[in-house]
Order: C-alpha cells, then structure tokens, then sequence
C-alpha cells in the first residue's frame, strides 16, 4: 500500500550526527509517539525521483491460470465472494495487496453456472476481460457482457454483481484504486440487497439520446457520471489500425475516455489502448504515474529500467514512476497492450509529471 513505513536517513549521515541525540532524548519522543524528522526526511523526499519500494514484475496467465482453476475446485464462490488470486508486488513482502503504489491488480475466475454476489465499494474497479465467453457484469442494473480485451467499469459506490451464463472458466483482469483508498482510510463495501442492483430507465435513455446528439429537456434528463461502462475491444482495436493507418504509423495509442465529456472514464485510474507493430520498437516517455500493463494479443518484450520481461497474451507486469520503459512486439504480428495508471489522480493533484528521455 501507499502508507509504507519511511526509511531511515542516519545510515547516510556520519558518526557523529548520528550519535548527536542521547538515548533518554530519543525515548522520550517514542514514549510521546513523536518522531525526529531530520532522521527520515531524505527518506521521505528523496532528491530526483522518489524512494518507493514498487518492484517492477511479470506476471504470466500461464502460471496464474492452473492456480486458478485450481481455487475454482477448492473455494466455492460463495465461500469467497469474489474469487481472485491478487498480483502481489514482490516489493512490498508476501500477501502485498497491491501490484504498484496506487494499483490493485488481480485475476478473477467464474465458471458456468456461478454468480458473485451484488455489492458494492468506495474504490473504483474495472474489469479487463482475460478468456471465455458467456460472463457478464449488472451494474446499476445495466447488463455488461464481457469479451475478451473489453473493460467494463463498475465506478466507486455503483452496485454491481457478476455472472455465468456459457461454457468453461471465464476469467478478468481487476484492477481497482483501493490501495489509495485503503492509504486514506477509506476502503469499505457493502452486501447488496432485493432490488439495489436496477437500472434507472432515465439516466440510461439520457445517456443514449445524448449520443445520438440529442438533448432531453432538464426536467426528462437525468445526468450520469459514467455513461459508458462496457468499452469493447474489437472497437478499440480497429480504431487503433485506423489511427496507424491514417497517420502512416506503425504504433498507436488510444485513451478511454467518458463519451460525453472526453474526460478519463474514472476518477483516478487511467486506461490506454495501444498497438505495437510487427516488429516494432516503442520508447515511452517516463511519467510521474504507476503503471500496470495488460496484454491483450500479441507477443514481444519490455524493458522497466533494467527489468527485462518477455510476453505474451494474457501476461501482466508492473512499472514504476520515472521509470525508463520501451516495448518491442516480435516480429510476424502486431501486439496490442492496455496501459491502466494513476495520471487521472495525479493530474488532479496537481504533480503529474513527463520527463524528456536524455
């Protein structure tokens, strides 16, 4: 999570300033719960780029999915409510519930026939679909089917449950802001009950009749936060080879964005589709966010600073701020990766950053 304890700074000052504070001073303090701060502020504000403990990692489906089905035979979902095995971040220790700084990042399993029980929570999720076919998601009583490479958002606070209705596993990507929530104190759900998971008839025909350019007047409209909450691949991806065409590029990039404000579909979370041409080199500019990457189709390697990871559909892996990140697809066929980061909640903030490659 975020709250991480701070590094100590006296390793990197001399012996003497380290010996400069007697012992019944430094008790006195811990007895009070106060702490020195010139013994962690280089810890705390590191010049040039920030001290986090985030280690970049990938994740293969091939190693997720038997453990996956695995759980499918041994939890009941029911037993589990959601079943999901996390993409713990090896820096921060066994069981991290977090796969950067800002991102949780997981891989649910249902199989035919079963439903996670309606819920709801203060952060926000979204839902990158990995395999299978017949899943859905409801939220706000609004039936989402789930395809492959399609994100479906389930925002913070906005009831929602999940479904099976075809044949063998079907399995997703979550990515959710909790750990954020959690650093604030604020991460909580809520059981659903009768009824709570159904649609508003006006605010979906508001959405639809804006779309179509059309405007309902105030008294028949009702405003929705998230018109768009299933965002299908095959759309994205023909708009990323449209693009590519039309610029005569053989990469190309794609924001998901809310339809009617083209403002970020989530309040914190990013979500960009991209495409990386047979062959091709890409070199990203390092930004201030934490980034999960999420593959789609395609194979091909990316080096974070001096990881290097090979992958291929299905595949996960991590990036840290500042960090140093390019992608190269192999050769044959083009790959096509979706990039969720924190920008949104940082641009708010006020501190996202870009920094121009030496």
């Amino acid at each position: 999570m975020i709250n991480q304890a701070i590094p100590s700074n006296t390793q990197g000052r001399n012996a003497g300033e380290a010996a400069s504070l007697p012992e019944e001073f430094r008790a006195a303090l811990l007895d009070h719960a106060l702490a020195p701060l010139w013994d962690f502020l280089k810890g705390a504000l590191p010049h040039g780029r920030p001290a986090g403990v985030t280690r970049p990692h990938r994740w293969r489906y091939a190693d997720v999915r038997p453990l996956l089905l695995e759980a499918g035979r041994l939890v009941p979902v029911a037993q589990a409510e959601r079943r999901v095995i996390v993409l713990s971040d090896p820096g921060r220790g066994p069981h991290a519930m977090s796969a950067t700084g800002t991102l949780y990042a997981g891989i649910q399993l249902l199989l035919p026939g079963e439903t996670a029980p309606t819920h709801r929570h203060s952060p926000s999720a979204a839902r990158i679909v990995i395999e299978g076919r017949g899943g859905f998601t409801i939220v706000n009583g609004q039936r989402c089917e789930m395809e492959r490479g399609d994100i479906i958002l389930t925002p913070g606070g906005q009831w929602h449950d999940h479904g099976h209705d075809g044949e063998g596993p079907v399995t997703w990507l979550d990515v959710l802001d909790l750990p954020v929530f959690t650093a604030a104190e604020s991460a909580y759900a809520e059981g659903g009950h009768a009824g709570c998971n159904a649609e508003e008839p006006l605010m979906t025909l508001t959405s639809e009749l804006l779309r179509q350019g059309l405007r309902p007047p105030q008294a028949w409209r009702r405003e929705n936060a998230y018109p768009m909450l299933r965002y299908p691949w095959q759309t994205a991806r023909a708009a990323l080879e449209r693009l590519a065409a039309a610029t005569g590029q053989a990469c190309a990039e794609l924001a998901y964005v809310n339809p009617e404000t083209g403002q970020d579909c989530l309040p914190i979370l990013g979500f960009t589709a991209m495409m990386i041409g047979a062959g091709q080199h890409w070199q990203a500019v390092p930004t201030s966010a934490s980034t999960v990457f999420h593959v789609v189709e395609g194979s091909g390697e990316s080096r974070v600073d001096d990881h290097v990871f090979d992958w291929s559909a299905g595949d996960t892996f991590s990036s840290t701020t500042f960090a140093c990140v390019s992608h190269r697809a192999t050769h044959g066929q083009p790959a096509f990766l979706i990039r969720v980061d924190d920008a949104p909640l940082q641009k708010k903030l006020g501190f996202f950053q870009e920094r121009q490659l030496a």
